[in-house]
């Protein structure tokens, strides 16, 4: 096992058992999911079962992530994070201590993934999920901090976008403990670093726009104006534009704010397109205005003369033979 200090990446060979000192239960490491400024996600076997293993030296970050966990697990008619197993620690054959815990493992795809393989009309439907859960989180008294893709999996069935790393989540008005920079306002000169709802939207907004551009872009001489000519050159996010702006440049204070505008423009788009189709189906006037059925009642009564006309002819040339 080696950990570097600069990045608090804790490097495990696969096949390991981690072995709890205080509960004694084993996981048995598979592979590496992912890393941070506060430890390693890995993915384990704990009694043939995959589960998801975060690994740290910082005893105390991993005991805050713990206490968000069960945090998110009591908030009431919301499912925030995975399910919190285990929490222990971990002595090396060298002495080296370490803190762990243990989650559920989600299953699921990853967010443009899922877009590309089911339809660019889901990305509505899994923000207003997102931004439901997050609503929950705030209310709670907690900012997400962290938001990007990499902490985010489309789960099913139902197909549910669900956060998978809470290792950013900070109490609100404190300074956001973790962040990555291109979903950070701070490094785009859009606001602070502080704890608030409105840091949670703008990272979402982040994570909207790179949907359309996955390998990101720098942000230029013009944070602002880049951020805004990326946007309207979006085609898949052309119908929330002004709600994404909005989200981008702390217009709302509230996820229930951003969540009544996004859905406002996707059912305005709904009705739009459902107008244009009905006027497809409606028949074209004739050039002078007059409607075919009309036209056959002005006919009438001339075709009738002419059938009286012809037969009053062929009467009078019988009646001359």
């Amino acid at each position: 096992m080696k950990s570097s200090m600069k990045n608090q990446v804790i490097n495990i060979r696969p096949g390991t058992i981690i072995q709890g000192k205080w509960h004694h239960n084993q996981y048995e490491i598979v592979k590496q999911l992912g890393h941070g400024a506060c430890g390693t996600v890995y993915l384990a076997l704990f009694q043939h079962k995959h589960v998801a293993l975060k690994i740290s030296r910082q005893q105390a970050s991993i005991t805050t992530e713990v206490n968000v966990l069960k945090a998110l697990n009591q908030v009431q008619g919301a499912r925030l994070g995975p399910s919190l197993m285990d929490v222990d620690d971990f002595v090396t054959a060298r002495g080296v201590s370490f803190s762990f815990y243990v989650m559920e493992n989600l299953q699921g795809y990853e967010l443009n993934r899922f877009i590309r393989q089911k339809g660019q009309e889901w990305l509505g439907i899994l923000t207003l999920q997102l931004l439901d859960d997050l609503d929950a989180l705030h209310q709670a008294g907690w900012v997400f901090g962290d938001l990007k893709p990499e902490n985010l999996m489309v789960t099913a069935p139902p197909p549910r976008l669900r956060w998978i790393d809470v290792g950013g989540t900070t109490r609100i008005g404190r300074a956001i403990k973790e962040f990555t920079e291109f979903y950070d306002r701070g490094y785009w000169g859009l606001g602070s670093r502080k704890a608030e709802p409105g840091y949670d939207l703008f990272a979402l907004a982040m994570v909207l726009i790179q949907v359309s551009y996955p390998k990101r872009f720098d942000r230029g001489a013009d944070p602002a104006r880049t951020l805004k000519t990326k946007l309207r050159h979006a085609p898949m996010l052309q119908k929330y534009v002004p709600c994404i702006e909005r989200a981008l440049f702390g217009k709302y204070s509230s996820s229930k704010e951003m969540k009544h505008d996004l859905l406002n423009s996707m059912t305005t788009r709904s009705r739009n397109v459902s107008s244009t189709s009905r006027r497809k189906h409606v028949p074209k006037q004739q050039k002078k205005g007059i409607h075919p059925r009309e036209k056959y009642r002005i006919l009438e009564p001339i075709g009738i003369g002419v059938v009286l006309l012809l037969f009053g002819m062929v009467f009078m040339m019988l009646q001359s033979l």
